[in-house]
């Protein structure tokens, strides 16, 4: 009975195929649809070629930068740069009144000047100052307000 179906299958489609009227339009066609889509499996196919070429190569490229960067030492910052590094971080507590503290750089060397409020600010503010990033040192001259700056006898903003 399955042969017999298969057969009639088989003569139903030559007769489609071979139709003395129609036969050749439709062979023309069923021969462009099946090459219409061979050429979209194909393109379709390098698409996805391309992209995984280029998503591996973006992996590689990646992971070349991640070691690289992971095995070079930070470079140094300028002054300029440390010192607003510095603020930036530092200024952050709302705590710290930025109008009273002045931060310089000088070689790496950060230089803490002004007053503040409390005695311990005077090493907390160090402290935080020297957990930064590229702060070789810290230059602390922060002062009480009502005593004299440190910096030795006879030091002044006029000098």
């Amino acid at each position: 009975m399955l042969g017999a179906l298969f057969w009639m299958a088989v003569g139903a489609g030559a007769m489609y195929f071979l139709d003395p009227d129609r036969g050749k339009r439709r062979r023309n066609m069923a021969r462009d649809r099946v090459m219409a889509t061979a050429r979209d499996v194909q393109r379709e196919t390098e698409q996805r070629a391309r992209y995984a070429t280029s998503t591996a190569e973006g992996m590689a490229q990646r992971v070349q930068h991640d070691l690289s960067t992971a095995s070079s030492t930070p470079a140094a910052l300028d002054d300029y740069t440390l010192t607003q590094k510095v603020e930036s971080e530092l200024f952050r507590d709302p705590n710290i009144d930025k109008g009273r503290i002045n931060i310089n750089a000088e070689n790496g060397v950060i230089v803490l000047r002004g007053e503040v409020r409390q005695p311990d600010e005077i090493n907390s503010i160090e402290v935080r100052v020297r957990r930064i990033e590229g702060v070789q040192a810290v230059d602390n001259k922060l002062h009480l307000p009502n005593t004299p700056a440190p910096g030795g006898a006879g030091y002044s903003y006029a000098d």
